[in-house]
């Protein structure tokens, strides 16, 4: 058997499992990554050529900001040498405990896999679609952009909890547990949304852009310290 290089002994098992895979396509790829990827192209193109320029760059904003959650999850797991806050290990059965399914195919970080950068752009652009014209609207007596932005908030969280009861999400910190989602709530998905909705609010398109710029720069600068640290 190959014996594959592990970033830091002392990492937990499941770490450990995500490491062996991490950035490695030779061991993980799989052919069905090729159709999500046209469906994510037809997604985007057919957005803009209806002119939802903002749209896009909502669901822009909505996947850096995820980036940029992964990265500082990347850091927690390096510095603190154990584990990463969640993590994304392959399909596989560690102290006993069965993984469901292969795994990805592709894991780009530590907690991070091809399937989640492709769901969370697209998630972006799809919560903008639902959002009424009038932003000043109110549902239930709430502006429709906190209403949507606490119930999507609220909904990507029970999923998130099932993807950890499926052990294809692996949680081993103990503030990071099903028991206390409230914390995935606030730290984990309230922030996705808020980004997207205030791109998407911007008055022009260059505007919107550029709050995607100032995104896409904070994520550049966690990308280039983490790799220059090691630490992703």
């Amino acid at each position: 058997m190959q014996t594959l290089l592990i970033a830091n002994p002392n990492y937990s098992e499941f770490t450990q499992a995500a490491w062996e895979v991490l950035r490695k396509p030779n061991l993980s790829m799989q052919w069905y990554i090729i159709p999500i990827l046209l469906i994510f192209v037809y997604i985007v193109s057919k957005e803009l050529s209806e002119g939802h320029t903002k749209i896009v760059l909502a669901g822009a904003a909505l996947w850096l900001v995820d980036i940029w959650n992964e990265i500082w999850n990347s850091y927690i797991c390096a510095v603190s040498g154990h584990a990463p806050v969640w993590g994304t290990p392959p399909g596989a059965a560690v102290n006993g405990i069965g993984l469901a399914g292969q795994g990805s195919a592709f894991n780009i970080l530590i907690g991070y896999n091809i399937e989640i950068s492709f769901m969370f752009f697209i998630m972006g652009i799809a919560s903008c679609l639902m959002l009424p014209k009038d932003k000043k609207a109110k549902i239930l007596g709430i502006n429709n952009r906190i209403f949507f932005a606490c119930v999507l908030t609220t909904l990507a969280v029970l999923v998130e909890c099932f993807l950890n009861y499926a052990n294809v999400l692996t949680w081993e910190w103990s503030f990071w547990q099903r028991s206390c989602p409230w914390i995935l709530w606030i730290i984990g998905y309230l922030p996705f949304f808020s980004a997207a909705f205030y791109v998407y609010d911007r008055p022009t398109t260059k505007q919107s852009a550029k709050a995607v710029g100032v995104l896409g720069a904070l994520v550049a600068v966690g990308i280039i310290v983490g790799a220059a640290l090691n630490w992703l």
